[in-house]
């Protein structure tokens, strides 16, 4: 990516004279970076702003973007050596310049000082030799529908940065560094909304050709030519050798000049240090080899210098890019998406829901070790007894287990009943979630709870880490598109998944209208039906059905029978979104006060006077196993009216 703010670097280059004016004058019209767009020659942008002030002992703890301000004789020196090297356009350091990555510095207050700061300086570096271009990058936080923030949230962020950018000066704005073609089209849509100078919109993409998301870059470059984007290219991620393969494929399909700022090629580690080992003289080979190809705009990202952009100079100077046969259309060759499976098809509990037939689930526990004995015999019981899927638990609070997916698999082979797997967004990025569910589906796993997951902050793994790259609401938008024959990018997946998608709800949260509006999220999002917590209180979930809207939407409620009284305590006070009664304590107590055999059956006689008073009126329970003790379930689960 290009980062200047703390992320890494940025890039650039082009050729003409190292150092002639770009007019006689200053007049804004002589100025016009359109000039640039329509005289049918290649032109050279600058190179890393992150690589070469880290070089120059600039320490990643501190807000690089801020450094316009902090020490603007340090980033003005950097914009003239590219200059002097030949560049006929910078960037400004605003990489990071968001409200939301600047709240990390407790600097979001100053967005607009702070582009606007770096966009004169930048156009006092530049003179009257180079344009500027205001650099923008991605917010940093997932967009709807894969995260939280929402579109017209990431628009206003945009805009603060930009509208900072053009005060300032700047000929026109860069999108640099996006892997979310949906955060770049939103970008995209903010600059042409603000002005009409000229806007470069640049994503990544892999070695493959394709975003981090899956989307194609062709399919992606044509979008942004669609919106309006004066021109369309990559940067970061890859070296200059897988670069050149995907532009020589843009070059084949647009019809706006390309851009292409690669990296000094992967980084290696050299002692505690990432270096990017690609030469001034490489680099300057695939400069022209980038014109050759039909490049317009030609530059580097990171760990490219001054010194890079001085080779790129001299190797591409009167160098004219090649005229490819532009065909604009996609290939009509498209991938024929099949229909997504209608929810009775998917699974048997799919069936059961769409014929509106209850649903009784048993929670397991997948083991610490490897054994599955226990577990699997757990499950033969529960079967027995006349569960309809078996809930396979996913790392819960803290201490490492056998992952959800293959205990899910061992279920399905092993014992003859369907999973339900239980899936947590808070170990894995999206990329790791993708790859876990197209291996279920295809391990024969139909039935999905997806949950955010609570923080690993107890269990023996003190320093353990979570990642949350998105929560439920994503995820289920996710596997909404995977059920529909499509990755998040937008690219086939062929057969569409056959998932019947299950969500989390709580009515008894704390935080009411947070809880209500997440719900009507996750059913946007598509999802199928919805577990609840544990619930001891009937009327919570009469006010919470009211209240969401969602009287119909299929409900299966959590079931917990307690172990004892400390287990009804530990609940009451130490899970978090479970609500107890004060009056089901009492009688926990008061069971207790018999000795420990009363508390169970007390514990039993409470979750069947729940689920009784709910059974026709709800489409299912889910009965949790407390302590690993599946006869308690299997009692609740023995003692409720049969069904088919």
């Amino acid at each position: 990516m290009k980062p200047t703010g703390n992320e890494a670097e940025s890039r650039r280059e082009s050729p003409g004279s190292e150092t002639a004016p770009l007019a006689d004058s200053g007049t804004s019209q002589e100025r016009s970076l359109r000039r640039f767009l329509e005289d049918d020659e290649a032109h050279l942008v600058d190179g890393a702003m992150g690589t070469v002030l880290y070089d120059r002992g600039v320490f990643v703890n501190v807000c690089y973007d801020a450094l316009v301000l902090d020490q603007p004789e340090l980033v003005e020196a950097i914009h003239r050596e590219y200059v002097e090297a030949g560049a006929q356009i910078l960037e400004t350091n605003t990489f990071g310049a968001n409200p939301v990555k600047l709240s990390a510095y407790g600097l979001e207050d100053r967005t607009e000082e702070l582009n606007r700061a770096a966009a004169k300086l930048a156009r006092k570096a530049a003179s009257d030799r180079a344009f500027v271009l205001g650099a923008v990058g991605p917010l940093g936080v997932r967009l709807e529908p894969w995260g939280p923030t929402a579109v017209q949230e990431a628009e206003d962020f945009f805009r603060r940065q930009m509208s900072g950018l053009l005060e300032g000066g700047a000929d026109g704005i860069i999108l640099e560094t996006f892997a979310d073609l949906h955060e770049l089209e939103t970008a995209l849509r903010t600059a042409r909304s603000l002005t009409d100078l000229p806007v470069f919109a640049q994503f990544t993409v892999g070695s493959d050709g394709t975003t981090a998301l899956g989307t194609d870059a062709v399919t992606a470059a044509l979008q942004l030519q669609a919106l309006g984007a004066d021109v369309v290219g990559l940067n970061c991620s890859v070296g200059p050798a897988a670069m050149l393969d995907t532009m020589e494929l843009l070059a084949e399909t647009l019809d706006v000049p390309l851009s292409a700022q690669p990296n000094a090629g992967l980084p290696r580690t050299v002692g505690d240090r990432k270096m990017y080992l690609a030469s001034p003289e490489y680099m300057a080979r695939y400069g022209r080899r980038f014109i050759q190809a039909g490049v317009r705009f030609v530059g580097g990202c990171c760990g490219t210098t001054p010194e890079h952009t001085r080779h790129m100079a001299r190797m591409i100077r009167g160098f004219h890019p090649r005229h490819p046969s532009v065909q604009v259309d996609l290939p009509e060759e498209r991938e024929e998406v099949e229909p997504a499976y209608p929810l009775a098809s998917r699974s048997e509990m799919g069936e059961r829901l769409a014929q509106g037939r209850p649903v009784f689930t048993v929670e397991l526990t997948p083991p610490h070790g490897w054994d599955t004995g226990g577990f699997l015999e757990a499950a033969r019981r529960a079967k027995k007894a006349g569960a309809h899927a078996i809930g396979v638990l996913d790392s819960t609070r803290g201490r490492s287990r056998m992952a959800a997916l293959p205990a899910a698999g061992l279920i399905l082979r092993e014992v003859g009943i369907e999973p339900l797997m239980h899936y947590t967004c808070r170990d894995r990025n999206m990329m790791g979630m993708l790859s876990d569910l197209l291996g279920a589906a295809a391990d024969g796993i139909r039935n999905l709870l997806l949950v955010s997951g609570d923080p690993p902050v107890e269990g023996p793994y003190a320093d353990a880490t979570h990642v949350f790259d998105i929560d439920s609401i994503g995820l289920t938008n996710v596997v909404n598109g995977l059920n529909q024959g499509v990755d998040p990018g937008g690219a086939s997946i062929g057969s569409p998944t056959p998932f019947v998608v299950g969500v989390a709800a709580n009515p008894g949260a704390v935080d009411r209208e947070r809880e209500l509006r997440r719900f009507t999220y996750k059913l946007e999002a598509g999802a199928d039906f919805a577990v609840t917590q544990p619930l001891f209180d009937p009327e919570t979930l009469h006010r919470f059905r009211k209240d969401s809207g969602a009287a119909d939407f299929p409900i299966i409620v959590g079931i917990w029978p307690f172990l004892s009284l400390r287990n009804a305590e530990f609940l009451a006070n130490e899970v978090p979104g479970v609500q107890v009664p004060d009056w089901v304590l009492d009688r926990m107590r008061r069971a207790a006060e018999r000795g420990p055999e009363a508390a169970r059956a007390e514990g039993v006689a409470l979750a069947l006077e729940v689920a009784r008073s709910l059974q026709r009126e709800v489409d299912g329970f889910h009965i949790s196993t407390p302590g690993g003790d599946v006869t308690l379930a299997l009692s609740v689960l023995e003692g409720l009216e049969p069904v088919s």
